[in-house]
């Protein structure tokens, strides 16, 4: 029962915060407004240079462990944009670190589920410690991401997922 509330509450929260992020773009309203609609950057390329691409720590100073509500930071943290760079740092596994991995989900119900059957690993446990793993949001898509230890324990029980949708464009007002 608490795992179908938590799950319909992150639903909730990915809904809102696709809707707040669509509704703050200036000269959009219920429905497409194609004058303000901006263009699709080429591929490898930054359309702004006045604000460059982000790194951004997953976690803030928390970094990526077990039991910190990862849907809440990114929630908190953004919007995200194409091109920008999420870091994870973690420790290396140890007799007092539990193993931390990244995987990407491939869809919203592997997400909520997590489900890593089809799930790509994109960091092991030994990636994240130093500068951390990188990974660049290089398409206008939704990202969902997880750690796949413990056959998905940490991200069922221990919130270690998110998911972003980042924007193709910084906008200046």
């Amino acid at each position: 029962m608490a795992s179908t509330v938590a799950h319909g509450l992150v639903l909730i929260v990915a809904a809102a915060s696709m809707l707040t992020v669509a509704m703050a773009n200036r000269g959009w309203s219920y429905g497409f407004n194609y004058t303000f609609f901006p263009p699709i950057p080429k591929h490898g390329s930054h359309n702004n240079n006045l604000n460059p691409p982000n790194n951004i720590t997953v976690g803030g100073s928390d970094n990526w462990h077990f039991g910190f509500n990862y849907s809440v930071w990114a929630f908190q943290n953004s919007p995200f944009y194409v091109n920008d760079t999420l870091v994870f740092k973690y420790d290396p596994p140890s007799a007092k670190v539990f193993p931390h991995s990244v995987y990407l989900l491939p869809n919203l119900w592997s997400y909520l589920a997590c489900d890593l059957s089809k799930a790509k690993m994109i960091a092991n446990s030994t990636q994240g410690g130093g500068e951390g793993f990188k990974f660049v949001l290089k398409k206008w898509q939704p990202h969902y991401f997880a750690c796949g230890e413990r056959g998905g324990l940490h991200c069922r029980d221990g919130n270690m997922k998110f998911m972003v949708m980042p924007l193709l464009r910084r906008w200046n007002y």
